[in-house]
């Protein structure tokens, strides 16, 4: 029995709010937990979920930008532009390729692709939380590489591969992006948090301008309410996750959405790969 709109706008609401809550208590959007909801609870074809995705996410990210200006100055931001630019380099050129790509896969293997991709991020999310719980978290400093131009090459092909990351699952990316400017450019956490945001904008716009192209665009109008709902409870759960900041240890949460993310990937996706066989 097909859900009543109003029933289906409420709980796009109630889904957005708790994945933004989980999301602002440790500093990411949570467009990779929406996507397992709008194909496994709300049954969207997987394309069709990507872009209805992506438009959530350039609002979420839009609305986290004004919500971080306070606490970094824009002239702090300003100051790293050469990396922000240099990430983009390679994010630009990869999101538009992926998207291109994923318009053409046959549904099946952009089901596998993606499946891939969320293990993969689940493992990201794992990762964090025990580096973390072993001491070897978020701390700013010395850049991984020193060479200035080898580090520039670097920049180069992880902004590509982030940029087909953002595409193809219609995230900003943040989970990707903030170990990067941690780790190879040895920026403070705080100011990869907000610099991430201003590279996953353009990048997310990139990629959603290729969509376009797609028939299965057609999405944003026939799923209006459910992106409309959906993205104001993201909003509202990101501000309440983040004043909820600090009263869970984030290695607990991490290894838990970690664990989530993976069971809830492999069962919403192998059965969609299934389906499609």
């Amino acid at each position: 029995m097909k859900t009543p709109p109003t029933h289906r706008s409420l709980a796009g609401f109630g889904w957005g709010a708790l994945i933004g809550s989980l999301g602002g208590l440790i500093g990411l959007g949570g467009a990779e937990f929406r996507l397992p909801v709008l194909v496994g609870r709300f049954k969207l074809p997987t394309l069709e979920a990507v872009i209805l995705n992506k438009a959530m996410s350039l609002v979420v990210v839009a609305f986290a930008l004004l919500f971080r200006g306070g606490a970094i100055p824009f002239a702090e931001l300003w100051a790293q532009v050469d990396i922000a630019v240099n990430l983009l380099a390679g994010s630009l050129i990869g999101a538009w390729w992926a998207a291109g790509h994923a318009m053409r896969l046959p549904r099946r293997m952009l089901d596998r692709v993606i499946l891939v991709l969320l293990i993969m991020l689940a493992l990201v999310i794992l990762a964090e939380a025990w580096l973390d719980g072993a001491g070897g978290g978020h701390g700013g400093g010395t850049p991984l590489i020193a060479d200035p131009l080898l580090r520039w090459g670097a920049g180069l092909g992880a902004g590509l591969f982030i940029g087909m990351v953002a595409a193809l699952l219609g995230v900003a990316g943040g989970e990707l992006l903030i170990p990067t400017l941690l780790l190879l450019y040895g920026l403070d956490i705080k100011l990869a948090g907000s610099l991430s945001l201003l590279i996953s904008l353009p990048t997310m716009v990139v990629g959603f301008a290729r969509y376009r192209e797609s028939n299965a665009f057609a999405v944003l109008g026939h799923e209006r309410p459910l992106l409309i709902w959906m993205a104001a409870g993201s909003i509202v759960g990101a501000g309440v996750g983040g004043l909820m900041l600090g009263l869970v240890p984030a290695a607990w949460l991490l290894t838990g959405l970690g664990i989530i993310l993976l069971v809830s990937a492999v069962k919403v996706f192998q059965h969609s790969v299934a389906q499609h066989d």
